[in-house]
């Protein structure tokens, strides 16, 4: 969201940050009119008059200041030669042609540069004229001390009209949070902005090394701690967040500070957001996504770079919040081809418009199926052939999954399941299955069929070439359905807002984040290995609820508590309480191992039968029954390949149980084995 701050003036004024009146705007926003006519002919002028009493300065010091030896002709023609190769030099390579901020860097480079352009002709006429018209040491100790008045001339100028800028009436004084990279900029864009609508009074910043620092004389008044007092004391009614690193928690101690403090608060975005030096008018407003995300991730992009470059890459749920941010960052990494998968059309439309900048539909890239028809997926998956699988295609409504069980059955563990045999049919190199927190220790119909989503996967990096990879995270912000959107909606409403419990807490992640890691764990991930991102803390639904009510500026809105739905966790895991936790090669993953199933354990005919669905849901995620040699611990529920009966249990006697759990460990032992010698010959073989 733009700023809401009243429209401010041009920020391109190079001689002075304070407002030049009587003046008029050309093409491009440059100043038209006499003064600055009078300023492109008084710097000239200036300098010029510098080397004058550079030059004279610089004979008087070699002769032990006597003025009878100063006063020659020599020296007069000296004098008018720097003088005149000054503004010659100065107009065409130096700084009298280009409008630079008046003490900026550049102007001290092209200074310089035209200086030494004037100190060379200089020195090399006094050289080949003898006897000399001044002494030969003139042309440097002239060009230094020129050097020297130009730039204090320059600084004083600056000096002049900061001090004027920091002086004006504005609408709003605000303090500054962050006096790094960001917090420079902004002081200084404001500054140099004319007719600015905020004026900067003070920054603040916890970094005591910088308790003394001044920009354009703006000083650091103290650390957010003092923010109260400061405000009183200066009369400040805004808060300007300036730290694009800074953590969430502290951005909301900010927030919750200025809230008290009656300061309304706004965001400077990332720098790689903007297109040169920031105003007032980029300044937006504190969003949730500020207060809950956290700092940027860094990829390994060339690691990355090497497992998507010119591959052919396949997004299942591609119109979904996750699948369409996926495609967009694996867009960035030069796919050979990027198929998009979704049964959402109108989903599948808005992702290939942000990708595209059209959404014709009229792209082969572009599939319209359904991962629950097997014949419609497998054909997909042969015609495209990718190298890339994101499985991000599912069903995720815990409380909606609870009532409608079957639904969860049939896309969440079953459409997995086609995906990941027709991918494994059409020779895939990567698979990555996108799961989620609430399928450690799961206690809800949405965290068991994406557990059992897990665990197909793992089966199949058992007994396929190519790598099978999970990835576990926790909630996103701004994803459709999320929390973040129900609340806003109920806010505007008036409310009440509604929140499950009062202690009831989840993990947050922005979506470009979350993708992010997804991308980068699909690059280091071991074959069978479920990836689980670094989430951070949990924070509170209530205080979320409390957040967006205080961040939309309502008092009247109230929340109350409904209790906790069926299925549903005081807090989630990340990681089940028997599962190993294992670093990786990214600080911001771990890995754990989950015990694999085949897919010759689910049944596809009792999908209206909601109570059959929850006993084989139960039944297949909490018994693990053997340990295979090769695909690890066995398909939960299986003995001698029979599913477990509609309530959990096996069909299997207790007497007959043990031979025929060893049979069936031979049989699947030596069907992988199989699997394997035939998945390694066909990778063998170009594919076609």
């Amino acid at each position: 969201m733009r700023s809401s701050l009243p429209p401010s003036g041009d920020s391109t004024a190079a001689d002075s940050p304070v407002p030049t009146h009587g003046t008029e705007r050309g093409a491009g926003g440059h100043r038209s009119g006499w003064p600055l006519r009078w300023t492109r002919r008084t710097w000239p002028l200036v300098d010029a008059a510098i080397w004058v009493l550079a030059v004279y300065g610089a004979v008087w010091l070699r002769y032990d200041f006597r003025v009878d030896l100063l006063l020659t002709t020599g020296t007069a023609v000296c004098a008018a030669l720097a003088a005149t190769l000054q503004v010659l030099a100065g107009s065409f390579v130096g700084p009298y042609g280009v409008r630079h901020r008046r003490g900026s860097l550049e102007e001290i480079a092209d200074l310089a540069r035209t200086v030494l352009l004037v100190a060379l002709p200089f020195l090399l006429f006094t050289l080949l004229i003898y006897p000399p018209p001044v002494p030969r040491s003139t042309a440097v100790t002239s060009g230094a001390l020129a050097l020297l008045a130009m730039l204090a001339a320059r600084f004083v100028v600056r000096a002049r009209d900061a001090r004027a800028a920091r002086n004006r009436v504005a609408d709003r004084r605000a303090l500054v949070f962050g006096a790094g990279n960001a917090g420079t900029r902004l002081v200084r864009g404001l500054l140099a902005e004319d007719d600015c609508a905020v004026q900067p009074v003070g920054l603040l910043d916890d970094d005591p090394t910088k308790s003394r620092l001044r920009i354009e004389g703006v000083r650091v008044l103290g650390a957010r701690a003092d923010l109260a007092e400061l405000a009183r004391e200066h009369t400040v009614d805004l808060l300007v967040l300036a730290a694009p690193t800074a953590e969430a928690g502290v951005l909301r101690e900010l927030s919750e500070a200025a809230a008290d403090a009656g300061l309304e608060v706004k965001v400077l975005p990332s720098m790689n957001d903007l297109v040169g030096a920031p105003t007032a008018g980029d300044l937006r407003d504190l969003d949730l996504t500020d207060i809950l995300g956290r700092t940027p991730v860094h990829l390994d992009t060339a690691l990355v770079a090497d497992h998507l470059a010119g591959k052919r890459v396949l997004v299942t749920g591609a119109g979904g919040s996750i699948g369409s941010e996926l495609c967009r960052q694996i867009s960035r990494f030069t796919p050979s081809r990027l198929f998009l998968l979704d049964r959402d059309e109108s989903g599948l439309q808005a992702t290939q418009m942000s990708l595209t900048g059209h959404g014709l539909l009229d792209s082969d890239d572009i599939v319209l199926a359904d991962i629950r028809d097997e014949v419609r997926i497998e054909a997909v998956m042969a015609a495209t052939r990718p190298d890339v699988v994101f499985h991000a295609a599912a069903l995720k409504h815990l409380p909606l999954l609870e009532s409608h069980p079957g639904e969860a059955w049939a896309t969440n563990v079953l459409g997995t399941a086609t995906v990941l045999r027709a991918a494994a049919a059409a020779g895939v190199g990567t698979f990555v299955n996108i799961s989620t927190d609430k399928a450690a220790d799961p206690t809800s119909v949405l965290g068991m069929s994406k557990r059992l989503g897990e665990q197909l996967t793992a089966h199949y990096a058992t007994t396929q070439i190519g790598r099978y990879v999970s990835v576990r995270f926790g909630n996103v912000l701004g994803s459709r359905g999320s929390v973040l959107h129900a609340f806003t909606a109920q806010i505007e409403r008036g409310g009440p807002v509604t929140v499950t419990h009062p202690e009831v807490q989840r993990y947050f992640m922005l979506i470009p984040e979350a993708c992010q890691l997804v991308l980068q764990a699909s690059a280091i991930g071991a074959d069978g290995e479920v990836m689980v991102l670094e989430m951070g803390e949990q924070v509170r639904i209530a205080e979320v609820a409390r957040t967006l009510i205080r961040l939309s500026g309502r008092a009247d809105i109230d929340i109350i508590y409904t209790g906790l739905r069926p299925g549903e966790k005081l807090a989630e895991e990340l990681f089940g309480a028997d599962e190993g936790r294992r670093g990786t090669a990214h600080p911001l993953i771990d890995c754990v191992s989950v015990p694999p199933i085949a897919p010759q354990t689910l049944t596809r005919d009792m999908i209206d039968d909601r109570m059959r669905v929850l006993a084989r849901l139960r039944g297949l995620v909490s018994r693990a029954v053997a340990t295979d040699p090769v695909l690890g611990p066995n398909a939960i529920g299986v003995v001698g390949g029979q599913p477990p009966d509609a309530d959990g249990t096996q069909g299997a006697t207790d007497s007959d149980a043990p031979d025929t759990l060893e049979s069936a460990q031979r049989e699947n032992t030596a069907r992988a084995v199989r699997a394997k010698t035939s998945r390694s010959a066909r990778q063998d073989n170009p594919r076609t």
